[in-house]
């Protein structure tokens, strides 16, 4: 029998190819070289990338014989996920690879801001001598506030301890036992940024998360804040970034990550009190062989038909074809779950309805955790990785399943208790031939509505013209609404309305409609492919 193909599309360690062992035939190619990748995976079971080679649809369709996709780092802008799950290809990457090395960078980050290193390293090598110029301050007794208390959060915490300084962190999602064990104490962003002289940021980015820190929050801050991104690039919102600096509302910025990069005619780049680094986070040695190492463990286990930890699309064992389309619906019911959570998670139970349920369907509660941890947590999280999420954050998971479905074929429910004591669900289905997505229920109140990227979810009570507020407000901000369903338990009761609409919706018009129709909930939800 020939050996499985398995081919390098660039630059990886010895290490690696140690890793896939002799049971391979391994051959290289350039992977930023398109027809002869193209020709190259023709015969490929297994490609192993870093962020140069592009494995797009064009190329998983290219590769007949392709089972995985590895890419050698964090990040998966280069892969097409969802055209590989359509066609059946596992992705991985190295999720915990350059948690370490991005810890560092964040402290690297923050003690050369509070000793001018970067300014005082071109002052000397420009023949100067100017030791006034960049006095600097301690960290030790100042507050420090981490957002996001995630791996790399944790890490930058246990680190910052050594320090003697004040810790204290947002992340609505992490119980206060746990932060309590870290020696942490959890308060709300504005607290966060009125107390802060230091802030390190480590958080996903996700619509909820774009420009999370903006003008109101530096509004907030101390003259003397000095503030880091090593997370993602658009967390900080980079006009009122530029804007806190140039009038010193802040004292100094940090930033590993763009909005766009490189960040080519940024005004960014031309702030006296701002340092940069070109996205370094990953960029260490030992990071870049542990991702390596990583995947061509995973690539073996793949083509060997095991269970593989950091696989972000598929689950590993035999999944049945009738079960197989509720995965990628159970993950988008778990990001809907999670958006409309406003504290953290006590218990989670995942419901299973219908015929289905004569199959092994525990992939169903692996996807659902999966959605809900993929917004609010700043790691990669796969179906492996989810569970240990859950129990690291305290929270009961329970799969339950039922052979009884009154209304759908088959029912798929998340359905969860908050530390604040308040109940949530969200259900869903799938529908006829195509196996449309709809989702069906939320917080007891019956809908029907196709899954769509973006919803926007109000509670209010019912009454006459409140459609007409709403649709005003959004016609007038060339919003276009795709569709609308409103569900009421009683007239004159709370009602609830689920939107789909074609673009975001700005947060200042979400706050006016709040107040205009007096919602006791007013959510925008994005719902993304993963």
């Amino acid at each position: 029998m020939p050996k499985p193909v398995v081919l390098i599309a660039e630059e990886l360690s010895p290490a690696t190819v140690d890793a896939l062992g002799p049971d391979f035939d391994i051959r290289h190619v350039d992977g930023t070289d398109r027809p002869a990748l193209l020709a190259a995976l023709a015969e490929a079971s297994a490609v192993l990338i870093r962020s140069a080679t592009q494995m797009d649809a064009e190329a998983i369709a290219a590769a007949s014989a392709l089972k995985v996709i590895a890419r050698a780092g964090v990040g998966l802008d280069n892969v097409d996920v969802p055209a590989a799950t359509t066609a059946g290809v596992m992705v991985v990457n190295a999720p915990t690879s350059n948690v370490i090395s991005a810890a560092e960078l964040a402290i690297a980050h923050l003690l050369s801001l509070a000793r001018h290193v970067p300014d005082a390293n071109a002052s000397m090598k420009a023949g100067e001598w100017k030791r006034s110029k960049y006095t600097g301050v301690e960290l030790y007794e100042k507050t420090v506030g981490v957002v996001g208390l995630g791996r790399i959060g944790v890490l930058v915490a246990q680190r910052l301890a050594a320090f003697g300084v004040e810790l204290i962190a947002y992340d609505p999602y992490v119980p206060p036992a746990r932060a309590q064990q870290l020696g942490v104490t959890l308060v709300t962003l504005d607290e966060l940024m009125q107390r802060s002289d230091f802030i390190t940021i480590h958080i996903p980015k996700t619509p909820e998360t774009t420009n999370l820190i903006s003008r109101a929050q530096f509004a907030l801050a101390k003259p003397s804040l000095r503030i880091v991104n090593a997370s993602r690039g658009g967390i900080i919102d980079e006009d009122a970034l530029r804007e806190a600096l140039a009038t010193g509302r802040i004292a100094g910025a940090g930033l590993d990550v763009f909005v766009h990069e490189p960040p080519v005619g940024s005004p960014l780049l031309d702030l006296p009190t701002i340092q940069l680094t070109p996205h370094l986070g990953a960029s260490t040695d030992e990071a870049q062989e542990k991702a390596g190492v990583s995947v061509a463990k995973s690539v073996r286990l793949a083509l060997d038909g095991e269970l593989v930890p950091d696989a972000v699309n598929v689950a590993g064992g035999v999944i049945d074809p009738s079960v197989r389309p509720g995965i990628p619906l159970m993950e988008k019911l778990g990001q809907v779950f999670a958006a409309l959570a406003d504290a953290s998670f006590a218990s989670i139970d995942v419901e299973v309805r219908g015929e289905i349920v004569a199959h092994d369907v525990n992939v169903l509660k692996l996807a659902a955790l999966k959605g809900i941890f993929s917004r609010i947590s700043s790691e990669q999280v796969s179906y492996v990785n989810a569970p240990l999420l859950a129990e690291q954050r305290g929270v009961a998971v329970r799969l339950l399943t039922d052979a009884a479905s009154e209304e759908y074929r088959n029912l798929l429910t998340i359905r969860g208790s908050l530390s604040d004591g308040t109940q949530l669900s969200v259900s869903g289905t799938l529908v006829g031939a195509k196996q449309v997505q709809k989702i069906v229920e939320i917080n007891g109140y019956d809908v029907e509505v196709p899954m769509a990227e973006h919803f926007i979810v109000m509670i209010y009570t019912d009454r006459p013209g409140i459609v007409a507020i709403y649709g005003k407000a959004f016609g007038e901000a060339s919003i276009n609404i795709a569709g609308m369903q409103i569900a009421r338990r009683t007239a004159g009761g709370q009602a609830l309305s689920v939107l789909t609409v074609d673009s975001r919706v700005p947060d200042d018009l979400l706050e006016r409609l709040r107040t205009a129709i007096d919602a006791s909930v007013m959510r925008e939800i994005t719902v993304v492919e993963q």
